[in-house]
């Protein structure tokens, strides 16, 4: 099927050709849907923790993890273009010939364009607007007085100004303090000291990045971490990551047959977030805490974010302390049923594992061997917000093919909707993912796990796209916290909504929660 110059390709990339085909019968066979057994609510599957024990475990999460190697990690690759797909379509409509931009502006159908530019001044990129335009002879203030909005948005989003469409989400200014704008990756270098600063005053910080972005990014570092670190007397250990060539996946046409573009070449393309289990794969740390780039808010909000960071650190680090032991015990296989009925309780009742039907049946070392292989895993306290109609996946029942049954992140694309029974459970569910979650990545000796041994391969998605003018179809890897963490331990805990705070578009930071007064 390959040429040797193809074949040659792969390799470079860091692929087999038996990869690769295993990629095209991906597109051939698609993937099987989840099966969904019932949502995750509270009470079952996702845990309420009082304010008393909220408070015991922060105190226990201050006390224990300081001597800990504590680690931050944040996708932050891509560009942020979507945030502005209502000023791109503004942008077309106001490019047409005799386009009447007040007219336009007044439209329904651009109700968010018209909000932007009322609330124009609010933002924190407007001075840093201000300037670029200025730079261009362009007076902002007087623009916006004649409706010449077209010029504003060009002085925002194109390399000729601010670039803002081009740029990750990690670079844009996204809060105001007083006369200095701080850009979002900035918002979790400051989250980094109030959870993630040990007692020699350290903060480790690791942001995955696209290639084209390393050189703003670093410049931004390079200006910003002098000043925080005299701010709060620490040590930034700042770091990043590319996403791997090696989790490309080979682009097919429409009969699945691979895809060359219009020199001949075979297309790749990027993995997908699932990518990333590679990158974190690559990680050394105790704890590592992972949160997306645009759930942050201003200082002024930041207590209830870092109090539930600690929640699920110390509910992560009492666990695993007793999952250790009784991995230690089940090791030495000398034990009695009444200890292994301990331990069996324990998986059941602490961390909700579900146990086959065939364990009563099992003979003692068998049940030592099902709970150590159940118990040495990578362990995961994930927090989970009430459901409020924001898009994105839930925590869930599922059930896989030995019809074994775990807690699972599952998104909606990977739920048949046509069956009424799964598109019920899956309407059902009370609870989102903020992604907001607290990892363990060493096992009870203090080797790190191979995360890629806990992935499941067969949870993905297949999407349609353009290039050239054909479509093509391409494939995405599961989700970092669906299918590439799919069998990790799984807790998920119940978290106020005030933690989850995210930017899908320009004008979600007009809301409140991040504004700074």
């Amino acid at each position: 099927m390959f040429t040797e110059q193809e074949i040659e390709s792969f390799h470079e990339r860091g692929l087999s050709p038996d990869t690769v085909r295993n990629q095209i019968a991906h597109f051939e066979k698609g993937f099987p849907y989840i099966q969904l057994e019932a949502p995750a609510t509270v009470g079952d599957g996702i845990l309420a923790v009082s304010e008393p024990e909220t408070n015991r475990l922060v105190q226990l999460y201050d006390s224990e993890s300081s001597d800990l190697f504590l680690l931050k990690f944040v996708p932050a690759s891509g560009a942020a273009s979507r945030m502005f797909s209502h000023l791109f379509a503004l942008q077309d409509a106001l490019n047409e010939p005799g386009a009447d931009a007040k007219a336009i502006l007044a439209d329904e159908k651009n109700k968010l364009s018209r909000e932007f530019f009322e609330q124009l001044p609010h933002f924190a990129f407007y001075d840093e607007l201000r300037e670029s335009l200025q730079q261009q002879g362009i007076d902002l203030k007087t623009n916006l007085n004649n409706n010449d909005y077209l010029a504003i948005l060009n002085g925002l989003l194109s390399a000729q100004g601010l670039s803002y469409a081009n740029m990750p989400k990690g670079l844009l200014s996204f809060h105001k303090y007083g006369p200095v704008a701080r850009k979002a990756a900035e918002e979790h270098l400051i989250e980094g000291v109030l959870y993630g600063s040990n007692h020699h005053k350290q903060v480790h910080v690791h942001f995955t990045l696209s290639p084209e972005h390393i050189a703003p990014f670093e410049k931004l570092m390079h200006e910003v971490i002098p000043s925080y670190e005299k701010q709060f007397d620490v040590t930034y250990h700042i770091k990043h990551s590319l996403q791997d060539p090696a989790t490309d996946i080979i682009a097919v046409d429409m009969d699945n047959k691979p895809f060359h573009d219009k020199e001949g070449q075979l297309v790749f393309r990027p993995g997908g977030h699932g990518a990333l289990i590679n990158n974190l794969n690559q990680l050394e740390a105790d704890l590592i805490f992972i949160k997306n780039i645009d759930n942050i808010v201003p200082d002024r909000l930041k207590d209830a974010t870092v109090r539930y960071k600690k929640l699920i650190g110390g509910m992560l680090l009492e666990l695993r302390e007793q999952i250790f032991q009784y991995l230690d015990d089940l090791d030495e296989a000398n034990m009695d049923q009444s200890q292994l009925n301990k331990i069996r309780d324990f998986c059941a009742h602490r961390l909700l594992l579900r146990f086959p039907d065939q364990y009563r049946q099992f003979d003692m070392m068998e049940q030592i061997d099902y709970l150590y292989s159940r118990l040495n895993r990578p362990l995961r306290v994930c927090g989970m917000v009430k459901n409020e109609g924001e898009p994105g996946g839930g925590p869930f029942w599922v059930s896989d093919i030995d019809d074994e049954v775990s807690l699972q992140i599952v998104e909606s694309s990977q739920v048949n909707m046509n069956d009424p029974r799964q598109a019920g459970i899956f309407k059902a569910s009370t609870h989102f993912n903020p992604v907001d979650l607290v990892c363990s990545i060493r096992d009870y000796n203090g080797n790190k796990f191979d995360l890629q041994d806990f992935v499941d391969p067969e949870t993905g998605f297949i999407s349609t796209k353009t290039k050239d003018g054909r479509q093509l179809k391409a494939q995405e890897l599961p989700g970092l916290w669906n299918g590439a963490m799919a069998n990790w331990l799984t807790l998920f805990v119940e978290v106020p909504l005030a933690t989850f705070n995210p930017v899908k578009t320009v004008n979600d930071l007009l809301r409140e929660n991040h504004k700074n007064e």
